[in-house]
Formats: C-alpha cells, structure tokens, sequence
C-alpha cells in the first residue's frame, strides 16, 4: 500500500496592511479551495504560520461552501486553531509546501530563516514547492544549497505589479513581488488581471492570483504524481 502523500499549507502571520489602519492576514479562500482538490486527490494537509498558533484570516466568506467545508471540518478546524510554527517543522514529513497568499504575506514571508529552508528542503528532496497570489513572496528568500535563488530560470507567475495597481496597494506594500521575483532571475508569466492562471515549472508551481486558487492546487497534485 502506498504512503499518503502530504502537503503542508503555510499561511501568514501578519495581520496589520502597512500603515492603513486596515486589517489583513491570509486569504481564506487561497487555504479553502487547494484543500478541497488536495483531500480529493487523496492528499494529506497540514498547516502552519509563520508564528504559529491561530493566524489571522482576510476574505472569509461562508457562503462559499467550500470555505464553509473547511472551516466546519473537525481535523482542519483543530490545525487552524494551533498551526506549526516552521521552526517545529520537520521538512521530511513533507512532499509539498503550498504557500497561500493574502497581504500578510509581503511582510513576515521574504528572507523568513525557517521558511526558507522548509521550502529548499522540500525541493531538494525531491518534492514539490508550490505558492499562491501573493504566496511567492516567500520564494523571494529561497536559496538552494549551491547559493541559486529557486525560482532562477524558472517559468513562474504572482500577483502582478498590475494587479497591486489595480487595487491600490502599490504603495502600501513593501515591494513589488512580480519585480522581486524577475530580479532573481524568475521568468514572470502574467495572465489578464484577476484571471484564472497557473504554471508549472517542474517541481515548482506557482499561481497568479486568488482565482487561480484551483488551478494552482490541480498543478500542486500533478507535480506530485510525477515526484
């Protein structure tokens, strides 16, 4: 009999939209709907934050049944209630790590230690590394053994700086993550704004933006089927 395979779901910690007085955190549906296809596809999922405990959510909407699964489901609702903290983490339990998005995360992902390298040893073990909308801002961080940034060379897509425009944030946010990204050397793919876009580089899947939430989860359990 074969082993289930497991993702771990990393979510943000920060709750706080720059200095707008606005709250932020993580984007519900971004967890919600890749552990719908992920517990389909016969996939394991676990959850941490970059602090651990309860993270703070955006976006909840509960008449989403998907969202309204979620959060009803007992095993789910217990790892959201006490997330790991990525210290306590041992990457070996891992075939992927799914970094959903939401604001929060352009503030306690990029350059986060523990982060880091739970994503290169995910990766190179063999397994998959995958993050969503504003999720690739951990990937800004992300260095392989040999001293490389993991997305150099790679085909890959985020928020893009015409999306943070589009809703207002270009100034709120401490970077532009699309422009992060290609100055590692990531080769951008931008879909139109707020349109339905997934890439898979690989072992390394990346997703635009929040519509992109399936997509990029389908490509999550490609990308491990062929791990």
């Amino acid at each position: 009999m074969s082993r289930t395979q497991t993702v771990l779901i990393v979510v943000t910690s920060h709750a706080e939209l720059g200095d707008t007085g606005r709250s932020t955190g993580y984007y519900m549906p971004e967890v919600a709907h890749p552990w719908r296809v992920f517990t389909e596809a016969g996939v394991r999922v676990d959850l941490a934050s970059v602090r651990g405990g309860r993270p703070p959510a955006s976006g909840t909407d509960l008449a989403d049944p998907v969202q309204k699964a979620f959060l009803d489901d007992p095993a789910m609702s217990a790892k959201l209630a006490d997330t790991l903290r990525p210290e306590d983490v041992d990457p070996a339990g891992y075939d992927a790590v799914f970094f959903a998005g939401g604001h929060g995360t352009m503030w306690d992902f990029p350059g986060h230690p523990a982060l880091s390298a739970l994503a290169r040893d995910v990766y190179e073990a063999g397994g998959v590394v995958a993050a969503l909308c504003h999720g690739p801002a951990a990937l800004v961080g992300v260095r392989l053994s040999d001293g490389r940034p993991l997305v150099e060379g790679r085909r890959l897509t985020a928020f893009s700086n015409a999306e943070e425009a589009a809703v207002g944030l270009t100034g709120v946010v401490p970077f532009a993550l699309q422009t992060a990204l290609e100055e590692l050397g990531g080769k951008h793919e931008a879909a139109a704004e707020f349109t339905a876009h997934a890439v898979r580089d690989g072992r390394l899947v990346t997703g635009q933006n929040p519509a992109s939430a399936t997509d990029t989860a389908l490509a999550t359990v490609a990308a491990l089927a062929d791990s």
